[in-house]
């Protein structure tokens, strides 16, 4: 990238992509949507009604697990000092102010834990179906990206001709197969779709982006940079009016996530103050 647009080098940053599949994880693996290594005295997160929309909800409603990530698998990952184990969880209900999941963190230490829950409560019975995510494990991917809605105009206008030269002469457009990974990850730039919102801490410094838990993993089939090699083959015939079972619906959806109109829930830290504040933002097309 840095051969054809020299201007960009500045702005490379590094992500995971998580690859969810669905599989059967255990709470010993990180997962997307599998059970959580969880302290068995430790009462399971409920739902405190802030915020909540008008929808069959209340508060005491159970969390849901939506993802669980271990250091050995993604050390990228700015554990607090202790800690090993990221769990997010999240109200499956609309939540103002983008009518989407509220998301919460633990940061926990695996050999701490001690005696462990043996199983987790069911998601309430009126939960939207597309915020429980279907179990899947994880293979992580790391990966160069580089920033779309986030890349400043004058850096853009440097590179735009340099753009459609690569559009035209390979079929690679910046913002869809060159810039900003798609997909479920970690670090890296936000996929956004309208315009960016980074938050700010109380300190006053810009949170940096954490993750990512998106609807899709890929938007197109043709987006042929984020598509697995090995998963090429199973793209063949691909189209959103392919019949049901096509192999390309559960590549590109493996959680069976939809959140609004194909978007995404990001998640921001801030990393000098204690106790490890965060934040969320949520957009879509």
């Amino acid at each position: 990238m840095c051969a054809v647009f020299p201007q960009l080098c500045a702005f490379a940053r590094s992500t995971t992509r998580l690859h969810p599949r669905k599989g059967s994880p255990s709470e010993e693996q990180s997962s997307v949507g599998g059970p959580l290594l969880w302290p068995a005295d430790e009462p399971w997160p409920a739902c405190d009604g802030i915020g909540l929309d008008d929808h069959p909800g209340e508060a005491g409603v159970p969390l849901v697990p939506v993802l669980q990530l271990f250091a050995d698998d993604v050390p990228e990952l700015p554990f607090p000092e202790g800690s090993d184990v990221l769990q997010v969880l999240w109200c499956p209900f609309d939540h103002d102010p983008w009518s989407a999941p509220l998301p919460r963190l633990r940061w926990r230490r695996r050999s701490a834990i001690g005696p462990r829950l043996t199983a987790m409560p069911a998601p309430h019975e009126d939960a939207e179906e597309w915020y429980v995510p279907d179990p899947c494990v994880v293979d992580p991917e790391r990966v160069v990206e580089y920033p779309s809605y986030d890349l400043p105009r004058e850096v853009w206008s440097q590179i735009q001709e340099a753009a459609r030269r690569v559009e035209a002469d390979h079929g690679w457009e910046y913002d869809t197969d060159l810039a900003v990974a798609p997909g479920i990850k970690v670090g890296g730039y936000p996929g956004w779709t309208q315009s960016p919102d980074w938050p700010v801490c109380q300190c006053g410094l810009r949170m940096q982006h954490l993750l990512t838990i998106a609807t899709w993993e890929f938007n197109r089939g043709d987006e042929q940079r984020w598509v697995p090699l090995e998963e090429r083959p199973a793209m063949i015939g691909w189209g959103f009016d392919s019949r049901a079972d096509h192999p390309w619906r559960s590549l590109q959806n493996p959680a069976g996530l939809m959140l609004g109109d194909a978007g995404g829930i990001y998640i921001f830290v801030c990393t000098t103050c204690p106790g490890r504040p965060y934040d969320h933002r949520f957009d879509c097309s």
